[in-house]
């Protein structure tokens, strides 16, 4: 299974580290039930008149979960980290020294329960995230004709390969990226998983399934296009995957707080011993400081951050590009299929002295269907339309960023930019453009031909988007192009950018990123040429929805609807995350130290300290789950 090789393959990637973690995971649970048994058995004791037996218990058992601790802890220092986990093997030595058995038995109840609980929260918190893997499809029904019948055999979605025949079944879910059969009724699909979107949508035959959505009450059969490994829902499986094991740099500095935190507890502690003269004074402090937010907290912020964002259709490679989307100052944007829908339509063919309209788009059409740029659909599709054959290329090339050179029926044709069509036919000239336009330069046996103009709309919610940008903390907004100027600023003009770089090919955008010193630089775009721009940014985003395979591949951040506006929601929240986890860590940290301080004037028994810093851990654990809803859910940049 694809899914499950994806799931292998990370956990291949387990450390030694990782391993100890595992172990220690699988001893939650039984060290909660032991922790309890040995209370019980204590308490037995203690009342039948056997004291000295029963503390004697909890003393044993309490400095063998200590041993545990510290050898954790060894291994963390090992690392170069210093956790808070030293101050939970002081405490519960301190209390087993000074008599505080009862004391000693809640901190382990505290650190064993409170792993417990940090395995519910994180478990809530991937919710989302497991739901994915969960309804990953397994088996597709392929269909395979003898003669005038047909046989239907199940296989594998591994086994799946494009230009399969599949039948799909009334609710089933779509196993690979396909097209509906021509001649298949209509079904209506559930998206949602993909888009977002609650709304069923309806099909016919021809039109784009995906895998992931859910086929409705009509049995129909598709034909595959792509192969389970390259399908949309398999993708964002990988992309779901690769992310939950990246941790967040504000998860390592949670590490950071732990080092001023254990002197702050320390002193605090030596301070009361001393002053009063009485080591249990000590010990009631060092009850108290012993906060799991430091190690909880920030973890469970960022992958219910994750959680949130995979819900919404928008994917985030790990917990590091969530803190780098909270502090985003420049946004940087490509034109066409990101600021504009990317669907542009030919509105006119202007043609040269001696070639006819109807040959120059004909010619453009068959050398276009050796591009991969989004022009090249539009072309072909009006060629089609007029009833124009497209005619074989004896040889082809495209030249990136540039356009596409074809020999056909012994012409050289070159259809591309201006320059691209002067290198052969220096004669060629720009036409006047209307806002919004652009053109595509043809050119034959090197004689300029003539001038394909296409419109692409600008998107209805980009200029939202870019002030709900601008609100989130974005100070600088960029657009970075191969286009020409005059339709470059066009575009820019209604989408409200003033800062505009045109004729750009990908080594220039990748070097205008590298030199913004306004950081971090986000970086949105669409296309296979934006692979190496997005990849240079502090944050680079692929509107994925279209099958942007090589963007996606670079981003950290994928978008799997066709929605500008989501840009927005993943960097508030990327803000959300930071925030709720930053808040969580201080919660911990203050109610702490002030707790300690109380407690050094003997206020605060022992029993009674582990008890409230329990309390104290439940709600930064809760306030940390809050980063699955954020505070305002989706942005308004509609």
């Amino acid at each position: 299974m694809v899914v499950q090789g994806m799931v292998h393959q990370t956990e291949a990637r387990d450390d030694d580290t990782d391993e100890w973690r595992r172990t220690v995971r699988r001893l939650r649970y039984p060290l909660v039930a032991a922790t309890v048994a040995i209370g019980a058995a204590a308490g037995i004791l203690v009342l039948t008149g056997l004291p000295i037996v029963g503390q004697g218990l909890v003393a044993v058992y309490a400095l063998g979960i200590a041993g545990l601790e510290l050898v954790r802890m060894i291994r963390r220092l090992r690392q170069g980290v210093i956790g808070v986990d030293v101050l939970a093997v002081i405490a519960i030595v301190s209390t087993v020294l000074v008599g505080e058995f009862v004391a000693a038995l809640i901190i382990v109840l505290m650190l064993t329960g409170g792993e417990a609980l940090e395995d519910f929260a994180q478990s809530r918190a991937e919710r989302e995230l497991k739901a994915l893997l969960d309804r990953a499809p397994r088996i597709a029904h392929r269909v395979t004709s003898m003669g005038a019948a047909q046989t239907i055999v199940d296989v594998s979605i591994d086994d799946v390969g494009a230009g399969d025949l599949l039948l799909l079944r009334p609710s089933e879910i779509v196993p690979v990226d396909g097209v509906l059969a021509d001649g298949t009724v209509p079904s209506d699909f559930d998206e949602s998983s993909l888009t977002g979107e609650s709304l069923p949508v309806e099909h016919r035959g021809g039109d784009l399934v995906l895998s992931g959505a859910v086929n409705g009450s009509s049995a129909v059969q598709m034909v595959a296009t792509q192969d389970a490994a390259h399908s949309q829902y398999q993708s964002i499986v990988m992309l779901v995957t690769e992310a939950a094991a990246h941790p967040a740099p504000v998860v390592r500095l949670a590490d950071r707080f732990a080092l001023p935190f254990t002197g702050i507890a320390l002193l605090i502690g030596v301070i009361a011993w001393v002053l009063s003269g009485d080591p249990v004074r000590f010990a009631e402090v060092l009850v108290l400081a012993t906060p799991c937010p430091l190690i909880i907290a920030a973890p469970i912020a960022f992958m219910a951050g994750m959680s949130r964002s995979a819900k919404a259709g928008v994917i985030v490679k790990g917990g590091a590009v969530l803190e780098r989307l909270a502090r985003i100052r420049t946004v940087v944007f490509d034109k066409t299929g990101t600021l504009t829908e990317g669907r542009p339509t030919v509105t006119r063919v202007r043609r040269e002295r001696g070639f006819g309209e109807d040959r120059i788009l004909q010619l453009a059409a068959s050398a276009e269907e050796y591009s991969s740029h989004v022009l090249a659909g539009s072309i072909i599709a009006l060629a089609r339309e007029r009833g124009l054959d497209l005619l074989p290329a004896d040889r082809a090339q495209e030249v990136a960023t540039a356009g596409v050179m074809a020999v056909i029926g012994g012409d050289a044709v070159r259809v591309g930019k201006l320059a691209f069509i002067q290198e052969r036919a220096p004669t060629a000239l720009a036409p006047t453009l209307e806002a919004g336009e652009l053109a595509i330069y043809v050119s034959v046996d090197d004689r300029f031909a003539g001038v394909i103009i296409a419109r692409d709309r600008l998107r209805p919610n980009a200029r939202e988007a870019i002030i709900e940008l601008q609100r989130h903390g974005a100070r600088r907004i960029v657009m970075l192009t191969g286009d020409a100027h005059a339709t470059a600023s066009s575009i820019a003009e209604l989408a409200g950018i003033t800062d505009v770089r045109a004729g750009c090919l990908p080594a220039d955008k990748v070097t205008a990123v590298a030199g913004m010193t306004d950081r971090p630089v986000l970086m949105v775009g669409d296309g296979v040429n934006d692979a190496p721009v997005l990849a240079a940014a502090d944050v680079g985003i692929a509107m994925g929805a279209r099958g942007a395979t090589a963007a996606s591949d670079s981003a950290d951040v994928v978008i799997l609807v066709d929605d500008l506006s989501k840009t927005v929601d993943a960097v508030a929240i990327g803000q959300d995350s930071v925030r709720i986890a930053l808040q969580s860590i201080w919660i911990g940290v203050v109610l702490s130290v002030l707790l300690m301080i109380v407690a050094s004037f003997g206020l605060i028994p022992a029993a009674v300290g582990a008890g409230i810093q329990e309390a104290v851990d439940l709600v930064c654990i809760l306030n940390a789950l809050r980063a699955l809803r954020g505070r305002g859910g989706r942005s308004r940049a509609r």
